[in-house]
């Protein structure tokens, strides 16, 4: 075969491939018997919420928008407030809004109105998310005045409010929001809560403030002016910051929990706990009364508190009831650095090291013998062994160093 017709041969065969592949992929060429139908998506089904507007959910005499059916709706657009009116009202149960990033902004002297408030009592499953909400003249956001429940506020930042920034009812999750420069509480909520992931700075009033039963994990609380952090019963604080706050970095009442907290710099104690408490593994320094400060009831183990009654009167450790376990802590260039007030407690295992007097501990407690190690007790140390310099043998000793 000569070499113009192989190339002719090949393109032949070439093109019989083709056209089979063609038909290996083509549809059929009957239409499907029925009306032709498009195919593509309703505006509802690419987006299946509701935009907030004067159509879809107009307001009334003292509200900007009211949302008054259950359903998932969300902001076009920023929101200003105006006199006598709140911004986003909510008067229905099942209710999420997405603030989609806008701001709603108050304006001055327009009244005690929020910039989203549940306004019926007890609706439940309602969240408000991903918005900033500023300058009130009541809450930011107000999901407890008339105890809404189990209900959620997220990625929300409120700041220069009448008010509280954030308020939820019982039962609710605060999650990754900020309150800043509020004229009440930072963050407030109600029993059984949890807040968690949130900043509250410059507030007037506390900057976290949580009822019976609420956990609070890895929140910071910065200069404000009440309590950085204040729980009432039977609350658990883990992996928090109280800092430079004018009242105590941490307060909590009876049966709490506060662990692996750091409270620093505080006007007040440090971490502040009444009866029945747990505080381990926290961190408190340069607070201008006492570090760590218990009434009764209480395990107070393993903590670090220095710097402490820097205003001339506050220990590392101060229980001034009964019934207390101190135990395993380092109290090092304190006032005092253990203090105990009344007769009936265990202190053991603990350190101190610098302070203006070491111990402070009255008549009639359970007290492992306190050892004076302040003078150099070893001999340099090269190797891999060497006698024991601690100068007893018991477990439960007690050393100034």
């Amino acid at each position: 075969m000569n070499r113009t017709a192989f190339v002719c041969t090949s393109i032949a065969a070439l093109a019989l491939l083709g056209a089979a592949a063609m038909v290996t992929i083509a549809g059929p060429l009957d239409p499907p018997a029925g009306p032709v139908t498009s195919t593509y998506k309703t505006l509802t089904e690419v987006e299946p919420r509701i935009a907030i507007n004067a159509t879809n959910t107009p307001g009334d005499a003292d509200s900007l928008f009211k949302i008054t059916q259950p359903g998932s709706y969300y902001l076009t657009g920023n929101i200003t407030g105006v006199v006598g009116k709140r911004g986003i009202e909510i008067a229905a149960s099942g209710v999420t809004i997405d603030l989609m990033g806008f701001d709603l902004s108050g304006i001055p002297g327009m009244g005690a109105f929020d910039g989203v408030s549940a306004t019926v009592s007890n609706l439940t499953n309602i969240t408000v998310r991903n918005g900033s909400v500023r300058a009130w003249g009541d809450e930011g956001v107000d999901l407890g005045t008339f105890s809404s429940i189990n209900s959620a506020v997220i990625d929300v930042r409120a700041s220069n409010n009448t008010d509280n920034g954030i308020l939820t009812g019982s039962f609710s999750t605060i999650t990754g929001c900020t309150a800043y420069q509020n004229a009440g509480n930072g963050i407030s909520t109600f029993s059984g809560s949890t807040i968690s992931n949130c900043t509250a700075s410059q507030n007037t009033a506390n900057g976290i403030s949580a009822l019976n039963g609420s956990t609070i994990t890895g929140c910071t609380a910065f200069n404000n002016t009440g309590n950085g952090i204040s729980t009432s019963d039977a609350c658990t604080i883990t992996g928090c910051t109280a800092y430079q706050n004018t009242g105590n970095g941490i307060s909590t009442f009876s049966g709490s929990t506060i662990s692996n907290c750091t409270a620093s710099f505080n006007n007040g104690n440090g971490i502040s706990a009444f009866q029945g408490c747990t505080i381990s593994n926290c961190t408190a320094q340069f607070n201008t009364r006492d570090g760590i400060r218990v009434i009764s009831d209480c395990l107070v183990l393993a903590n670090a508190c220095s710097f402490n009654g820097n205003g001339g009167d506050g220990a590392g450790i101060h229980a001034t009831g009964s019934d207390n376990r101190i135990e395993g802590n380092n109290c090092i260039n304190n006032d005092r650095g253990i203090d105990v007030d009344a007769a009936g407690n265990i202190i053991i295992k603990n350190t101190c090291s610098g302070n203006t007097i070491d111990w402070t501990i009255v008549a009639n407690n359970v007290v492992g013998p306190i050892l004076d190690r302040r003078a150099p007790a070893s001999a340099a140390i090269n190797g891999f062994s060497a006698p024991s310099s601690l100068g007893s043998t018991d477990p439960n000793a007690n050393f100034s160093y």
